[in-house]
């Protein structure tokens, strides 16, 4: 009797979603992330600034040009043009930190599923994309509309390596510094680099940037465990900490990068991501910036 192959379904625990067939998870994932959140999943980024003109009743005051507004003491509103297609630039952290794990799902291979399930919806819809390596591997960077092309770069990406430095920083800076016209620019890390939240408020300039990042329980600080001797993953340095020590201040990471603009989301690895980070994507463009 024949039977029928069944899709990896998402609302699995972690561990055993980390079981299933790599391709098919990432369809799967991007099936369920695209719902619902299609259209609105890079609010601004297909939009270019193009001049202001006097309000208008019916007009949404989030258009208003506060500036021109204020100098002239008339409303006026933005008006944008819509660009043929805008290029998707996800930049995925690939450096030690990111397999250090005490989860049977890592931050690395999180980062990578969500890298190709995003590049996969920004095709769909006719915006070229690029995956970018924030670790020591380099990739291609120009955007392409063509599957393969995903695949290909995604591929020596997904094998987490301890002893690779971070990058991140650097590559973000380096892309800002290449692109000519506005562009989304996607950074799922967790953050270790201290180069990169500075590498995000320049991007957030000129650009439609949303920072995912990802966390491991144990960076909570909450191990119990007394001290313990640690090794940075991506120097080798050793060090004596606490096991209660938080590794990195999510709050004031969050608050600075919405300040400068950025769409903020934090993971957890040890906790379902699918509906989280739908709902993220489904609320872009909100008055309220940031989750988790």
């Amino acid at each position: 009797m024949a039977t029928t192959a069944k899709k990896p379904g998402l609302n699995k625990k972690p561990d055993e979603l980390a079981r299933g067939d790599f391709e098919l998870v990432v369809r799967r994932l991007a099936e369920e992330l695209a719902f619902g959140a299609d259209n609105s999943l890079f609010i601004g980024g297909g939009l270019e600034y193009s001049g202001s003109r006097p309000y208008e009743p019916g007009d949404s005051i989030r258009m208003l040009n506060w500036r021109l507004t204020a100098r002239t003491g008339k409303p006026f509103v933005k008006q944008y043009e819509a660009l043929k297609r805008t290029c998707i630039y996800v930049v995925v952290d690939t450096s030690g930190s990111m397999s250090v794990s005490s989860t049977p799902l890592s931050k690395h291979d999180l980062a990578v599923w969500i890298a190709s399930a995003v590049g996969m919806i920004g095709q769909r819809r006719m915006s070229p994309v690029a995956i970018v390596g924030g670790g020591d591997r380099e990739t291609r960077v120009e955007p392409s509309l063509a599957r393969n092309d995903l695949w290909r770069v995604i591929e020596p990406l997904r094998a987490g390596q301890l002893g690779e430095p971070t990058r991140l920083g650097e590559r973000l800076r380096a892309l800002v510094a290449r692109l000519e016209l506005a562009s989304v620019v996607v950074v799922i890390s967790d953050m270790h680099d201290p180069a990169a939240l500075p590498a995000l408020r320049r991007a957030a300039q000129a650009h439609d940037c949303i920072a995912i990042h990802l966390q491991d329980p144990a960076e909570e600080g909450n191990l119990r465990a007394g001290f313990i001797r640690a090794r940075e993953a991506e120097t080798g340095a050793h060090t004596l900490i606490h096991s209660a020590t938080r590794w990195t201040a999510a709050d004031t990471l969050r608050s600075e990068l919405i300040r400068a603009g950025v769409d903020y989301l934090r993971l957890r690895t040890d906790r379902p991501f699918v509906p989280p980070l739908r709902h993220f994507l489904s609320s872009r463009g909100g008055l309220a910036r940031g989750r988790g």
